[in-house]
């Protein structure tokens, strides 16, 4: 079993995906609640997350711990049934849906643990 992690490619992993979402470095560890300086230091790997970290930064991101660390994505039931919406809608349409959840999907999280 392989135990040796590239960091370099986890942080690259969380990087791409926060560029997807069109938001800085600062805005994502406002919302993770860590420096930005920090942030930087994952996303360029040089320093380890602990666990607590890591499901912060999946949950905001809306993305698997697995597709992190191993690259590899799983989608759910649910998935399939939003991709089947989704496919149903214009081009265009599409595409403002696609910009609907870039600027709400990193704050529902921290909007669920507000409340």
């Amino acid at each position: 079993m392989k135990t040796d992690m590239d960091y370099a490619i986890v942080g690259n992993r969380i990087r791409n995906e926060r560029e997807k979402f069109g938001i800085t470095r600062e805005k994502f560890s406002e919302l993770v609640d860590l420096s930005s300086f920090y942030v930087g230091q994952i996303e360029r790997g040089e320093r380890r997350m602990s666990l607590d970290t890591l499901i912060k930064v999946s949950e905001c991101l809306h993305i698997s711990i697995d597709y992190l660390i191993f690259g590899v994505e799983s989608k759910g039931e649910s998935s399939k049934n939003l991709y089947s919406l989704i496919d149903r809608c214009s081009e265009k349409e599409s595409m403002v849906i696609e910009e609907v959840i870039k600027i709400i999907l990193p704050h529902i999280k921290v909007l669920q643990d507000k409340n």
